[in-house]
């Protein structure tokens, strides 16, 4: 049997696309391990589909000022030991990495020992982690047209990200019951991202009394970040994670309110949900998500608002400008040409 590890974490959306592969993998008859730390939410992500997981030591990259540069690199040594004595005995055939800092020790004992590497960059601009990956990997897949003059010529391939098929799977009706919502009004879907998203969460609660005259509205809001003065608020439903019951949230959703990570705008433009991005500043990231968004603005796929002028009164304007003209944004859409990345990345992976 092949043996293929997968890794990728620090975030879902560094988890996602890798679980969006595991069927195929599966088909092809792969044996599947997947590597990511001890803790993180890729243990909690990938402990739901019955693969073997092997925790290692991490260290977050920062590109700021903190005490804990002065330690995390001795952890990402001690991840590239315990990778490397893993991938020594294991063997596997070939490795494939979506991303986050707990990728990089795994691809990098992985490469030492000769075992090809396939990574993937989501972003138009490769983060860090991906660029201390990029120079020993066999081929780097990619989102973006745009982010291709930015890699290797020999090693860059357009590839889009691969989208889990049970998303498209949704049945509205579970959605509205799950919700305790009625078929009468149209849903908002918001989703803040997996570790929440405060000023979006605060925006939305700010306007939910304008929102719920004409909308119901269902919020995705972070671990930890449910408000629980508003648990009682009909046509309001708030949930900190959810997993597999996305798909009918997905379902019922008219329109959806989104961060910009690379990987959710893919599922929202795979499921052609006309929607609403607020991507995260450059103030509080590399400015990927803005990047992002712009891309997407530009193909007439999404309604951007800048998170420094976001308030309740704009963020209603621009959900009604929204819902009237919806069609136009599905349409758009609908004639993107999406790539089939699934069947591109497994090609990858048998080439190496």
């Amino acid at each position: 049997m092949k043996k293929i590890v997968l890794t990728g974490g620090g975030s879902a959306g560094h988890v996602t696309p890798n679980i969006a592969l595991l069927p195929s993998l599966r088909d092809a008859g792969y044996e599947i391990t997947y590597m990511g730390s001890y803790d993180g939410i890729e243990k909690k992500l990938i402990g739901d589909f019955d693969i073997p997981y092997v925790g290692i030591s991490t260290g977050k990259l920062r590109r700021y000022l903190d005490l804990k540069n002065l330690t995390d690199p001795f952890r990402v040594i001690k991840g590239f030991s315990e990778a490397k004595k893993f991938l020594k005995t294991y063997r596997p055939d070939v490795v494939f990495s979506k991303g986050g800092f707990v990728s990089v020790p795994v691809v990098r004992a992985a490469a030492s020992l000769g075992i090809p590497c396939i990574i993937h960059e989501s972003d138009m601009t490769p983060g860090l982690a991906n660029k201390l990956c990029i120079p020993v990997a066999k081929k780097v897949c990619c989102n973006f047209p745009e982010t291709l003059k930015l890699l290797p010529e020999s090693k860059a391939v357009l590839t889009g990200s691969p989208i889990r098929a049970e998303l498209a799977q949704g049945n509205k009706l579970a959605g509205l019951d799950m919700c305790g919502f009625n078929a009468n009004s149209p849903v908002i879907m918001v989703i803040g991202g997996s570790l929440g998203a405060a000023n979006v969460n605060k925006a939305v609660r700010d306007s939910l009394s304008r929102l719920l005259e004409d909308f119901q509205v269902v919020h995705i809001c972070g671990k930890d970040k449910m408000d629980n003065l508003l648990l009682n608020t009909a046509g309001y439903r708030q949930f900190e994670y959810v997993k597999a019951e996305l798909k009918d949230l997905f379902a019922m959703a008219d329109l959806v309110i989104s961060r910009a990570g690379a990987n959710a705008i893919c599922e929202l433009l795979a499921l052609k949900k006309p929607n609403i991005l607020i991507p995260l500043p450059s103030s509080s990231s590399r400015g990927d998500q803005l990047l992002n968004a712009r891309s997407f603005e530009a193909q007439g796929f999404s309604i951007v608002i800048n998170e420094d002028d976001l308030t309740p009164e704009l963020l209603v304007d621009k959900v009604h400008e929204l819902y009237f003209s919806r069609q136009i944004y599905h349409d758009a859409m609908t004639k993107s040409g999406q790539m089939d990345s699934i069947r591109t990345i497994l090609k990858l992976l048998e080439e190496a």
